[in-house]
């Protein structure tokens, strides 16, 4: 399907169920990432990486070192992982970075973006860049208080309006847990990724949760980010126009750590901490980054530079990890 088709058959799904013309930002990003047959993670296609076509690169890429480290992590956090499965949910097509380390575990799981995973009783899960994949609300500081932000789809061109009400239940709690703002700041809530993240850790297993991804605080959102984290990706490109290309390109915004850690604790999970994706390497796979930086492999130190560099992965994505026994 030509994008331009994939992006008027999404607008055509938001139409049919819009209210008044309108239908709630989180919406309108549920369907274009989600939607069968049209939504931008519902097709087989290979969106991360360098090569032709791609769209962005996540350090899942950089291949079978990224396993070597998270498998040396895993048993720092729990020792012995013979007796666990690894568990890796949203994983892109044709990834094979966990392939070498597969023996580390009792078993290896994969689970692509969108399917349920079922999780052994003794688990690893790890979840690479997920959370910034769900659906997310955006609210702005009008009038005095904060408003959740639509879309009206019922005009020649999408467009942004302010809603009459807040669209769930969720949106309304969210909403009257934020201090006020400047008129017109406004701030991005993937509140679908507290319930998913719910969702995983409420299942009965015990073992090691391990979340890379980029995000912020609620107050770090409102100090230095006025129009909000969203935004779009598209062939390597960062884009602000997210109402456009709709199914044929990411639509993502800052995961908001100050609410993800509390899901944690309350499913029951110790040592529950956020660490720079650098220093959580150090820490957690140290053993790991010494035997590859003195491999003489170039392309593998070039490799784990790339990933744990402030100016690369290191400082720019976040490791939100703890245990339960």
């Amino acid at each position: 399907m030509e994008p331009a088709d994939r992006h008027d058959a999404i607008v055509a799904l938001l139409r049919q169920e819009a209210s008044g013309g309108m239908v709630s930002f989180e919406r309108l990003v549920a369907v274009a990432l989600y939607s069968p047959g049209h939504g931008y993670y519902a097709s087989d296609r290979v969106r991360v990486g360098k090569g032709e076509g791609t769209d962005f690169t996540t350090a899942a890429a950089l291949g079978p070192m990224f396993g070597q480290l998270i498998a040396g992590a895993a048993r720092s956090l729990i020792g012995n992982t013979q007796r666990h499965a690894l568990v890796e949910v949203g994983a892109e097509p044709d990834q094979t970075h966990y392939a070498g380390i597969a023996s580390e575990f009792a078993e290896l799981r994969t689970f692509r973006f969108g399917v349920k995973p079922e999780i052994p009783p003794l688990s690893v899960l790890v979840a690479n860049e997920l959370l910034d994949a769900q659906p997310f609300h955006r609210f702005i500081f009008q009038g005095g208080g904060w408003r959740e932000l639509g879309v009206r789809v019922d005009g020649a061109e999408l467009s942004v309006e302010a809603l009459a009400d807040y669209s769930t239940p969720a949106a309304t709690d969210f909403a009257r847990t934020l201090p006020a703002a400047e008129e017109g700041w406004i701030i991005d809530a993937p509140l679908a990724a507290e319930a998913f993240l719910t969702e995983l850790l409420t299942a009965n297993w015990s073992g090691a949760v391990i979340l890379l991804d980029y995000g912020k605080t609620i107050a770090q959102c409102l100090e230095s980010a006025p129009a909000g984290t969203a935004r779009a990706y598209r062939h390597h490109q960062l884009s602000g126009a997210i109402l456009e290309n709709l199914g044929s390109q990411d639509l993502t915004c800052h995961v908001l750590w100050d609410r993800l850690e509390p899901v944690l604790r309350q499913a029951g999970f110790s040592n529950v901490r956020l660490d720079r994706q650098e220093a959580f390497f150090v820490k957690f796979a140290a053993k790991e980054m010494e035997r590859i930086a003195m491999s003489g492999d170039h392309e593998a130190t070039g490799r784990l530079r790339a990933l744990t560099h402030p100016a690369h992965f290191g400082a720019k994505f976040q490791v939100l990890h703890g245990f339960r026994l």
